[in-house]
């Protein structure tokens, strides 16, 4: 007898369901990281901060998660850990999507190597298949569930897929579809299942992104330490760090916000260990909210140190800047809405008949209206920064033939340089955007490239600075620019004084400069930023500069070799032309 009740407890215990454990402890136990996706390999170690989310996506009594988050926190293998449990553990759809395909296949990569690197996962999702059996890299099967990898810029992948988990990571990266927000589709994904959960997360870009809009409509907890002296607990904010900018080898140290006492950064992990998540908008319900930065992370390369030197650096170029708000301090980069203020811009006495010592390249940015033509001039030194030097205009007929000439005439200009030698245009875009004179305009630029190329303008804040577009002809060829993101960085170069204006620009200029302002619109609660015009004010100084600032994408950048020809009298010799592949370029 007492070997069948043996029998018969053993065989009960393996119909047991897994024992209910935190998902932080259990992914401790059963988790390994691989070495091709960590400077530190091995069993997982979750930081004290993590451990908090990790529980959060495992409590039945939370639906909907939401994480704005700086990079160098270990989100991404938090994530991987979280569908490891669900596969072992809690079979089910689940569903993870990632901006683009590619993201989305490189991180169905990096989840495949973690599993088979733990031994207790390993093989549980080998056999992927599709609809006619086949394995496949984006969706895997396993015993009672699957796994697919979806790109959030291909809204039709989500058609007929269910899901209990949705992960939807990087969301501030989303586009509106035209079926909606990607984020509503993933919703309607998993509405079969009364107790799904809901992922989101990522890094913000702007102020009011999905990400910063989900988290200020969620419970809004925030990550704080406990001070070594007052034993109080405070976040780690940037405006507490302390450091002298010109010796950061004296170290970086907190002030905290509670006693004021001096902290430094050696006790920043007994802090960040001894730290509690808090809520700081506990009435709302609708979802749970974490927000957290690089400043609490004992990533390496979180060090306080790291993070400030990488400010120093950043501070004085804007998309830069906006980069390290970002990445980070995971904060939404705040576009104010106002144009630009001729008292905030930096002028210097400069101008075509004296030209910059430093300046090495010039780039012209032409604008077509029906009764004239505008270009403005930039010079560019080695560091990239900028210099409009004048602001022309030629009166005449783009249909006409007259107004082509004198434009021609302007661009083969030679100018003196202080360096001893001669300067000219090294590219100019000229604006096609107009079908009525675009035939006129490419007639113009056919010839006269790889100097002068027409251009087109396109919206969409995730387009490239320049893109080529369709060829006219096998001589000319469209230049398309991402102008949205174009005209932000042309207004924040001028604010921080990257880029200069010279003092003899006529005093119209000014207006059409700052004849733009961004505004904000919403749509399904989150943010849209649109660049919109200012009533009463034209903008051809700004298309302009904005064109002369896409030329320089052009440009064969070689400081040295530039510096060196404008030191002789001879004119610079023209760069090796690159001839581009036509099956590459999709020509």
């Amino acid at each position: 007898m007492v070997t069948i009740e043996k029998l018969r407890h053993d065989a009960l215990q393996v119909l047991r369901p897994p024992p209910s454990v935190p998902l932080s402890e259990w992914c401790e136990a059963n988790i390994t990281i691989p070495q091709t996706s960590s400077a530190t390999p091995g069993k997982m170690r979750l930081w004290a901060f993590q451990q908090a989310i990790a529980d959060a996506m495992t409590d039945p009594s939370i639906n909907e998660i939401v994480i704005q988050k700086s990079a160098r926190v270990g989100f991404s293998q938090l994530l991987m850990g979280f569908i490891a449990h669900q596969v072992a553990t809690s079979p089910c759809p689940i569903l993870v999507t990632q901006p683009t395909h590619d993201d989305a296949r490189a991180f169905s990569v990096d989840t495949e190597a973690l599993f088979e690197a733990s031994p207790s996962l390993r093989g549980l999702i080998s056999d992927g298949a599709d609809d006619t059996g086949r394995s496949t890299l984006m969706r895997r099967l396993f015993a009672g569930g699957s796994l697919e990898f979806l790109s959030a810029s291909s809204p039709r992948s989500f058609r007929r897929k269910l899901g209990k988990i949705a992960i939807a990571d990087e969301i501030a990266a989303y586009e509106m579809s035209e079926e909606g927000s990607i984020l509503d589709l993933l919703r309607m994904r998993t509405q079969t299942f009364r107790d799904r959960t809901l992922v989101f997360g990522g890094t913000p870009i702007f102020k009011g992104d999905a990400v910063c809009a989900m988290y200020e409509d969620s419970d809004q907890r925030i990550y704080e330490v406990q001070c070594c002296e007052c034993q109080d607990f405070a976040e780690i904010q940037w405006k507490d760090l302390e450091f002298e900018k010109d010796d950061l080898d004296k170290g970086v140290n907190w002030i905290c916000p509670n006693c004021g006492c001096v902290i430094p950064e050696s006790r920043k992990a007994e802090m960040v260990d001894n730290g509690r998540w808090r809520a700081t908008n506990p009435e709302n319900k609708t979802r749970v909210g974490f927000k957290l930065n690089s400043l609490i992370s004992p990533h390496w390369n979180a060090r306080w140190q790291v993070i400030v030197a990488e400010f120093l650096k950043s501070k004085s170029d804007p998309a830069a800047l906006q980069a390290w708000t970002n990445l980070l301090l995971g904060e939404g980069w705040e576009a104010t809405g106002e144009g630009i203020s001729e008292s905030a811009l930096t002028l210097v006495p400069a101008s075509l008949d004296n030209i910059p010592e430093g300046a090495l390249y010039l780039t012209g940015g032409c604008d077509v209206q029906a009764d004239r033509l505008e270009i403005s001039t930039v010079a560019w030194d080695a560091e990239g920064r900028g210099t409009v030097l004048a602001h022309e205009i030629v009166y005449g007929d783009p249909l006409q033939n007259d107004v082509w000439v004198a434009l021609a005439d302007l661009i083969a200009r030679r100018f003196n340089h202080p360096r001893g030698g001669t300067i000219t245009y090294d590219k100019v875009f000229v604006d096609a955007g107009d079908g009525v004179r675009a035939a006129s305009i490419q007639s113009f630029c056919r010839g006269r490239a790889p100097q002068v190329f027409p251009s087109k303008g396109v919206s969409g804040w995730k387009q490239p600075p320049v893109a080529l577009g369709k060829a006219a002809d096998k001589t000319v060829r469209l230049q398309l620019l991402g102008v949205d993101g174009l005209k932000d960085r042309v207004h924040r170069m001028a604010t921080a004084g990257t880029l200069q204006f010279s003092e003899s620009l006529p005093p119209g200029y000014w207006a059409q400069l700052a004849g733009e302002e961004i505004r904000v619109r919403y749509s399904r609660g989150f943010a849209i930023r649109e660049w919109h015009q200012i009533t009463g004010r034209r903008s051809e100084g700004l298309d302009c500069a904005v064109m002369a600032l896409a030329a320089k994408h052009l440009i064969h950048w070689n400081p040295d070799r530039r510096a060196e020809e404008l030191s002789s009298a001879a004119a610079p010799k023209k760069a090796p032309a690159v001839i581009r592949s036509r099956w590459l370029s999709g020509g």
